[in-house]
């Protein structure tokens, strides 16, 4: 089953605590940057044609923005790893031969 791209935002809020925003890019249509902002913040941008989400630091880079962006470095490597071995896969299944 193939859905046609989307972006999906929910919203939390709840007395007493904080508000939660959760927004899910399901798009072939995503684009990513990577850009030092005009005070020099490194910044990463996710957008689609409804939503954009920028990440940066919030003041002059520490060991934990560090750490966090080797998160976000190793969890885009594991993206990139599935999405290729899953479209191999259905390349695979459409050309009628095997997996490895």
């Amino acid at each position: 089953m193939t859905l046609s791209p989307y972006t999906y935002v929910t919203v939390s809020m709840r007395p007493g605590q904080p508000s939660r925003f959760n927004v899910s890019f399901c798009s072939a249509e995503l684009r990513v940057d990577a850009w030092l902002g005009d005070t020099g913040k490194p910044c990463l941008d996710l957008n689609t044609s409804n939503a954009s989400v920028t990440v940066s630091t919030s003041g002059p880079v520490t060991d934990h923005d560090v750490t966090v962006a080797r998160e976000i470095f190793n969890a885009a490597a594991r993206y990139l790893a599935d999405c290729e071995r899953l479209h191999s896969g259905q390349t695979d299944k459409a050309t009628g031969s095997e997996a490895a």
